[in-house]
């Protein structure tokens, strides 16, 4: 077997720009170039890109056509408008500055190319440090801090441009729902969308685990709701659940919606887990991968 080689994607724009117009505590101040620009100052410390066994990856520029692929041209042409007049709100979970769009299309261009990397055999597997997120995000607007569907361009991309045939599995461990991620796919039958998330079980929300998709996509849309104050062993018992359910369904491609704010001191989650958490999670699914022939 080859050796087990990782992409990591960077750029520094990530770090840089779509800057919240609202200092903290507001909610929409949290996704800030601090979350990238914290991870790019650990990985040049411990000097992680002279390891042979990681490999660097540069973002790609999309063609803006590429964004019709999972979203309306009113819904992108809004982005575009508003940051051209130098940034604005979206409800009260998105806001836009004047490089939002540019960046928001970086990041969709970012997750593209560290999905072609581990389907062109460059690496084994892959990680896009980019933001904005896009898990929530729908065809027709923005919703909770993401403005485009990263996983979902990605995924039409695959679909349409490359004419990639084989199943797809969406692994998403953010403490939100990915009400986005579940809406696009919820009557596809290739797509496998698998979610763990804090639930509210005595007010009620969507993501709850009677929500499996429909017609052809039916037992395709898997929700795994927890309550608060969930810690690593039981966040970990997901795998029990959805290790057969990947062995039945056979993905071609794994992807992570690798949201981290199930971390006991995240400020808007409300779950324990910790590193050694996380750790144990990427063990498990890369464990998985590389023994069943999954990517």
């Amino acid at each position: 077997m080859p050796e087990k080689k990782i992409g990591i994607l960077v750029d520094e724009d990530f770090a840089l720009l779509h800057v919240p117009p609202y200092p903290k505590p507001s909610f929409i101040s949290f996704e800030n170039p601090q979350r990238i620009r914290s991870i790019l100052d650990h990985l040049d410390i411990k000097d992680l890109f002279k390891d042979k066994r990681v490999q660097k990856l540069n973002t790609i520029e999309i063609e803006e056509n590429l964004l019709l692929l999972a979203h309306t041209r009113y819904h992108i042409e809004a982005i575009k408008r508003i940051s051209n007049l130098g940034g604005g709100f979206l409800g009260d979970e998105v806001f836009i500055t004047e490089n939002s769009f540019n960046l928001s299309k970086k990041a969709v261009g970012g997750c593209i190319r560290a999905v072609e990397s581990v389907l062109n055999n460059e690496v084994t597997s892959s990680f896009a440090l980019v933001r904005p997120p896009g898990h929530h995000a729908l065809r027709e607007t923005s919703s909770g801090l993401c403005i485009f569907n990263n996983i979902a361009v990605t995924i039409q991309y695959l679909r349409e441009i490359k004419h990639y045939n084989e199943n797809v599995a969406i692994i998403d461990i953010d403490n939100h729902f990915g009400d986005g991620l579940a809406q696009y796919f919820y009557d596809d039958p290739s797509v496998l969308y698998f979610s763990i998330h804090e639930y509210d079980f005595m007010e009620g929300d969507i993501g709850l685990f009677n929500e499996l998709g429909q017609e052809e996509g039916l037992g395709r849309n898997i929700n795994f709701p927890v309550p608060p104050g969930v810690c690593n062993d039981e966040f970990l018992v997901l795998f029990e659940i959805i290790e057969p359910i990947l062995f039945e369904f056979k993905p071609g491609l794994i992807l992570i919606a690798a949201g981290f704010d199930m971390y006991h001191a995240d400020p808007i989650g409300n779950c324990r887990l910790t590193s050694k958490g996380y750790q144990e999670f990427s063990k498990r699914i890369s464990s998985r991968i590389i023994h069943t022939g999954y990517r």
